[in-house]
C-alpha cells in the first residue's frame, strides 16, 4: 500500500523551487553557478520595515493573533485597496495569510468541489494548477501566444467556460511572461465574465507595483464593479516591498468567502507570523516613494536582458510590461546539439544543458505550461545579468 494519497500523486513539486535548490547545491559544491530561477528581489527589505519588525519583537508582539490577521493590518489593507485600486472593503472582508500562495490555496480549498473547473491561462505560475488539483478541481488551460503578448483573448476565455467552471485565475503583470493587461484588454475579459454569472474571479496582483513604459495597472473588480461580489483580489508585500521571507499575503472579497477561507486557515496554520504582520503594516502605511525607483531599476534590467537574449542565436524574447521575468522562445534552437554533445529536443533539454555546460540556472517553459520557452528572473545585479546572458549567447552560438 502506498503511503502517498491519490490526490498528492497527481501533484508535482514546484519546479522553480527544485531548480533554485539544485543551483544552490551546485554552488555549495564549488561550481560557478549563476541562478536566474528564483522570483525574488535581490535587495534588502526597506529599513523602516525591518525596524518595525524589530520593534514588534521588543514590544512583545510574539503571541498568537487572530487567525487571519491583526485588526490594524486589516485596516491598512482596506486603505491600500481604496488608495491604489478604488475598491472599498471592510476589515471583515480581508484575509491575511502566510504569503499569497496560502491565500490562493485557502480560497480554492474553501470553494472547489470534485470536478469543478478552474480556468488557468498559460503560461501560468507553476503552483496554480497543482493547487486546483489538491482541492479536487480540474485545471482548464487557455493557451496564449507571443504574438498576442501572452495575453488571453476574450474569445479564448469564452470558449473555455462551461457549466462546471468555478473560477478564473487571473495574473497581471504575469509570472512568468511579465504580460500586463491594459484597462481595455481587461474590460474585454470582464465583459465575457458578466455573461457567465456562475464564474468567480481569483486575481493575483502580486506584481502591481512593478510595471514599465507607463503601463497602468488595473484589477478586475476595479474595471468592472459588477464583478465585486464574485472576485477575490489577492496581493501581498513579497515582491514590491522585497519581503519574500516575511511571508505575508492578503486578499479581500465577499464576506462569506473570507469566512470560509478563515475556517481553512484555522485548521491548517492559524495566524501568519505576528512579527511579519507588524512589518507588513509598516510597509503599507509607511513611505511608498521607493516603489517608483525600484520599478525603474527593474525596467533597466529588463531592457538589458531582452537586448542580450534577442542577440542570441535561436532565441526570440518579447518585451514584458511588468514583473521581473522574461519568457523567450527557444524554437530556433530545437533539434540542434550542444558543444557537449547533448541534443536539444525540448525546453527542458535546453535548461538542463545550459546549467550543465555554462552554470546558468533558468526554468524551462514546460513547468509553466507553454513550450518551447524558458523563464529568466532578472531580479539580480546588472553585472550578474550581463555575465549570465553572455554565457547564454555563447551557449546558443555553440549549437550546431
Amino acid at each position: 500500500m502506498s503511503l502517498q494519497s491519490a490526490t498528492l500523486a497527481r501533484v508535482k513539486p514546484s519546479p522553480t523551487m527544485a531548480i533554485t535548490q539544485l543551483a544552490g547545491e551546485l554552488k555549495a559544491a564549488g561550481r560557478d553557478v549563476i541562478g536566474l530561477s528564483a522570483g525574488e528581489p535581490d535587495f534588502d527589505t526597506p529599513e523602516h520595515i525591518r525596524e518595525a519588525g524589530k520593534r514588534a519583537i521588543d514590544a512583545g508582539h510574539t503571541r498568537y493573533t487572530a487567525v487571519d490577521g491583526i485588526p490594524e493590518l486589516k485596516q491598512a489593507i482596506c486603505a491600500k485597496f481604496a488608495r491604489d485600486n478604488g475598491l472599498a472593503y471592510a476589515p471583515e472582508q480581508v484575509s491575511v495569510g502566510s504569503g499569497g500562495k496560502q491565500v490562493l490555496f485557502n480560497a480554492l480549498m474553501a470553494t472547489v468541489n470534485p470536478g469543478d473547473e478552474v480556468i488557468v491561462p498559460t503560461p501560468y505560475w507553476v503552483s496554480y494548477p497543482d493547487m486546483v488539483l489538491i482541492a479536487g478541481g480540474v485545471p482548464v488551460f487557455v493557451e496564449t501566444t507571443p504574438e498576442n503578448g501572452f495575453r488571453m483573448t476574450p474569445e479564448a476565455l469564452e470558449a473555455a467556460i462551461t457549466p462546471r467552471t468555478k473560477w478564473l485565475i487571473f495574473n497581471s503583470p504575469s509570472n512568468p511572461s511579465g504580460a500586463g493587461y491594459s484597462r481595455a484588454a481587461l474590460k474585454a475579459l470582464t465583459d465575457v465574465l458578466m455573461r457567465h454569472p456562475h464564474v468567480w474571479v481569483l486575481t493575483d496582483d502580486m506584481y502591481e507595483h512593478i510595471a514599465f513604459d507607463g503601463f497602468t495597472f488595473c484589477t478586475p473588480a476595479e474595471v468592472e464593479p459588477a464583478l465585486y461580489e464574485r472576485t477575490l483580489t489577492m496581493n501581498g508585500v513579497s515582491k514590491a516591498y522585497a519581503m519574500t521571507g516575511w511571508r505575508i499575503g492578503y486578499a479581500a472579497g465577499p464576506k462569506p468567502l473570507i469566512d470560509a477561507m478563515r475556517k481553512v486557515q484555522s485548521q491548517s496554520t492559524s495566524n501568519p507570523c505576528s512579527i511579519s504582520q507588524h512589518a507588513a503594516l509598516a510597509a503599507l502605511t509607511g513611505p511608498q516613494d521607493f516603489l517608483g525607483p525600484n520599478a525603474a531599476m527593474f525596467q533597466r534590467r529588463r531592457d538589458l536582458v531582452v537586448g542580450m537574449l534577442n542577440a542570441a542565436e535561436g532565441l526570440a524574447c518579447p518585451v514584458p510590461e511588468g514583473a521581473f521575468y522574461v519568457y523567450p522562445s527557444i524554437a530556433g534552437c530545437l533539434g540542434k546539439t550542444t558543444r557537449g554533445g547533448k541534443r536539444i529536443g525540448s525546453d527542458e533539454d535546453f535548461a538542463t544543458a545550459l546549467l550543465d555546460e555554462t552554470g546558468v540556472a533558468i526554468v524551462f517553459g514546460a513547468a509553466f505550461g507553454l513550450s518551447p520557452h524558458f523563464r529568466v528572473s532578472y531580479a539580480a545585479a546588472d553585472e550578474t545579468l550581463r555575465a549570465a546572458c553572455a554565457r547564454i549567447q555563447d551557449f546558443c552560438r555553440g549549437l550546431s
